[in-house]
C-alpha cells in the first residue's frame, strides 16, 4: 500500500461559545470520547456534568482514588477541570449508569442545580478489556459478553429514561449516542457488535417517539480514535504520535485488532468526534436529521470544524481507499425504516 492519505490542513479558528448557558450531561465522560466530547462542549462554553465511575473522592480527609478500569488512571474529575480550562465549567459526579438508583440521583442534582438539561451524551462504554475480537460466539467468554451488554447498553437507556424528562420543554434538546461505524456491517464480535448496532438503534427508536417534541436524538461515531489507551498502546502521547509513522511493517495489524500504523496516520483526536458534538447541537436546523447516525469525518466537510492540529481526517476515505467499499446508513437504507407497520396502524402512539 502506499502513504495514508494525509489530512490537510484548515485555517484554525478559534471556537465559538455557541453553546453558552446550555447544561449537558456526559455519561461516560472520563477518558477517550467522552472526554473529549465534554472538553469541546466546554470549549463552547457549556456547562457539563461529568460522570464515570473512575474517581478521586475525598473521605475522611483522605483522597481515595476508585480506578473500575484496570490499569487506567484517568479521573472525572480531571475531565471537569479540563472542561473549565477550555472555557466552560465542568462538574464531577461519580455515577454508576448501569445502576438506575445512580442515575436517578444524578438527575435529581441537576434539577436541583439547573432546572433542566439541553444535551445528553451517552458515551458509557469500558467494554475493551471485555472484547474478544475474531473469537466465535460460542468461543467467546459468555460472563464479559454479557456485561458488555450491561454496561454499553443497559446504561444508555438508563440513563435516557431519567434524564430525557428534564430536556422537555426547554426549548431545543439534543441526545448522543456514541457507537463505533456509521454502517450496518458487522463488527468482529458478537457482543461489540450487538452493543454498536443497539446504540444506532436507540438513537432511531428514541427519535422515533420524541419526534413531535423539541428533542433531537442522533448517533455519531468518531473514526480511529486517538484515546489515551490507543495512545498507550502504540507508546506515545498526543503531541508526538506521528512518530508512530516512522515505524516497519506500516500495514501489520495485530492478530485481533485494526492497529496498523499506516491506518493509524488518519487518526483523530477525541476532540474531533466532541467537535461534531457541539455542531450538531448548536445547528438551529438539526431536527431534521433525528434518528440518524453520523460520522465525525462527514460532519467536519460539512459545519468546517478541525481536529487539535487544524487537520480534518477522513477515515471513510481511508478505509475505502485501501480496504474497499462499504455503505453506509443513508437515506436509502433509512427508508426501509420509515413508515414502520406499527407506525401506521397506530399514528397517534407517540
Amino acid at each position: 500500500m502506499g502513504m495514508a492519505e494525509v489530512p490537510k490542513k484548515v485555517p484554525k479558528q478559534a471556537p465559538k461559545k455557541v453553546l453558552k448557558g446550555k447544561i449537558a450531561l456526559v455519561a461516560g465522560a472520563t477518558r477517550g470520547a467522552g472526554r473529549g466530547i465534554a472538553i469541546a462542549l466546554g470549549e463552547a462554553g457549556a456547562t457539563v456534568y461529568c460522570t464515570g465511575r473512575s474517581s478521586r473522592k475525598r473521605t475522611g480527609g483522605r483522597t481515595q482514588r476508585q480506578f473500575p478500569t484496570p490499569g487506567r488512571p484517568e479521573t472525572i474529575e480531571e475531565t471537569a477541570e479540563l472542561v473549565t480550562a477550555a472555557g466552560g465549567r465542568g462538574i464531577a459526579l461519580r455515577v454508576d449508569h448501569t445502576k438506575p438508583a445512580d442515575v436517578k440521583k444524578l438527575v435529581a442534582a441537576i434539577k436541583r442545580r439547573h432546572k433542566g438539561l439541553d444535551i445528553l451524551v451517552n458515551d458509557v462504554w469500558g467494554g475493551d478489556a471485555l472484547t474478544e475480537f475474531g473469537k466465535t460466539f460460542w468461543t467467546v467468554n459468555l460472563d464479559n459478553g454479557l456485561r458488555m451488554l450491561e454496561q454499553a447498553i443497559h446504561s444508555h437507556i438508563i440513563t435516557s429514561h431519567y434524564a430525557v424528562p428534564l430536556m422537555l420543554g426547554r426549548g431545543r434538546g439534543i441526545i448522543f449516542e456514541i457507537t463505533d461505524g456509521d454502517a450496518f456491517y458487522y463488527r468482529g464480535n458478537i457482543f461489540y457488535d450487538l452493543v454498536k448496532i443497539s446504540v444506532i438503534r436507540l438513537a432511531f427508536a428514541m427519535a422515533r417517539e420524541l419526534r413531535k417534541r423539541d428533542i433531537v436524538s442522533v448517533a455519531l461515531t468518531p473514526g480511529f480514535l486517538r484515546s489515551e489507551r490507543v495512545l498507550d498502546h502504540f507508546g506515545v502521547s498526543e503531541a508526538n504520535w506521528k512518530d508512530v509513522g516512522r515505524k516497519k511493517d506500516q500495514n501489520l495489524n495485530s492478530k485481533n485488532q485494526n492497529d496498523s500504523p499506516h491506518d493509524f496516520m488518519v487518526s483523530e483526536s477525541p476532540r474531533y468526534v466532541g467537535r461534531a458534538v457541539v455542531a450538531l447541537a448548536a445547528d438551529p436546523k438539526v431536527k431534521k436529521r433525528s434518528g440518524r447516525v453520523f460520522s465525525s469525518w462527514a460532519l467536519a466537510r460539512e459545519y468546517g470544524f478541525t481536529d487539535l492540529d487544524g487537520t480534518q481526517p477522513h477515515w471513510g476515505n481511508h478505509a475505502r481507499k485501501k480496504y474497499g467499499k462499504y455503505k453506509i446508513c443513508d437515506e436509502r437504507f433509512y427508508s426501509y425504516w420509515v413508515p414502520g407497520l406499527v407506525e401506521l396502524i397506530f399514528p397517534d402512539w407517540f
